[in-house]
């Protein structure tokens, strides 16, 4: 079985074991930074990356002059209060929270260490912040919160027919809720209906999918914890309906799965909250420190090659293109 497929199968059907953590270097008196994760994923991985890279430039060196203990539970939400527990025992000097699920469980457990969320869309509406200008209390960050009217713009250009955009969203996460509010919001400034699909559970997406069908010109596949994981199979049952998939992230497209991507880059998110980060262990206090979200320059756009001309779509001059796999 292909391992994607597998690796989301997984996902959808909540295979998952014990929180996983990954212990570095706890000797001597370095500061620890704990990394709380949601798990595995493309632009998890990427923020990760940029956070630590980051650092690296503050003069915060992995095992040198800083320390991480990292951990992640495979998207299981009931593993979240455990795997808390155990970075807050370690006494981390500051604790990144990762996905809306795990910033919010650790501000509502954890007041005496500061908190610096990542990958986060919306991080007033998940109750993170008051507003978008200032740290709350313990807890500052750095959203990934999407510009969805260039991007539907930039769809219109290569899909000029296009009518309406579908997306799953789940019920129980507040990131996807501001997803659709703010996709609906850009949409009718461009001109184009949105077909909002909502999924409960992840292993109902293949039923749910079949929605689509003949209603959606294309899809957006967001920063969903519960639905990102599951897009080789979305990706898969889209095909079927020979309906075009546009990405949050150019892993998708890299892999054949999405044809386009067009959204923030993670490293940049994960800088941002590196900058942060190193602020809190220089000294700052988090209350001098507003939260940082995305700028026009912190978007990327991607075309997968093979895919573009599938669909017959011309590869418009701003884009990078990738051949990927079909």
């Amino acid at each position: 079985m292909n391992r994607k497929i597998f690796a989301a199968i997984a996902a959808v059907c909540g295979i998952t074991g014990i929180a996983h953590f990954t212990h570095i270097d706890k000797s001597g008196d370095l500061p620890l930074v704990a990394i709380a994760n949601y798990g595995p994923h493309a632009s998890l991985d990427a923020s990760l990356r940029g956070a630590k890279a980051e650092l690296a430039d503050n003069g915060f060196i992995e095992g040198k002059t800083v320390r991480y203990e990292i951990a992640d539970v495979g998207f299981d939400p009931t593993l979240i209060s455990q795997m808390i527990t155990k970075l807050r025992a370690s006494k981390p000097k500051v604790m990144i929270v990762k996905s809306t699920p795990v910033a919010q469980f650790a501000k509502g457990k954890v007041q005496d260490i500061p908190l610096v969320y990542c990958d986060i869309m919306d991080p007033v509406a998940a109750g993170l912040l008051k507003d978008n200008m200032h740290s709350n209390k313990n807890v500052t960050g750095s959203s990934d919160q999407e510009d969805f009217e260039p991007f539907l713009t930039f769809v219109k250009t290569i899909l000029p027919h296009a009518k309406t955009v579908g997306l799953l969203y789940s019920t129980s996460e507040s990131n996807d809720a501001a997803i659709v509010r703010m996709i609906t919001a850009a949409a009718m400034k461009v001109g184009l209906a949105v077909l909002a699909v909502p999924i409960d559970q992840s292993r109902d997406i293949p039923m749910r999918m079949q929605e689509f069908r003949g209603k959606a010109d294309f899809l957006y596949v967001g920063t969903s914890g519960p639905i990102q994981p599951a897009l080789p199979i979305i990706a898969a049952e889209a095909q079927k309906m020979a309906i075009p998939v546009f990405n949050a992230e150019e892993q998708a497209v890299r892999d054949g799965l999405a044809l386009a991507s067009f959204g923030v880059n993670y490293e940049s998110v994960g800088r941002n909250a590196g900058k942060l980060v190193a602020r809190l262990l220089k000294g700052d206090s988090i209350n001098d420190l507003p939260p940082i979200f995305p700028k026009t320059e912190d978007h990327r756009c991607f075309v997968n090659k093979k895919l573009a001309e599938k669909f017959g779509i011309q590869i418009p001059e701003n884009a990078t293109v990738v051949e990927g796999e079909k």
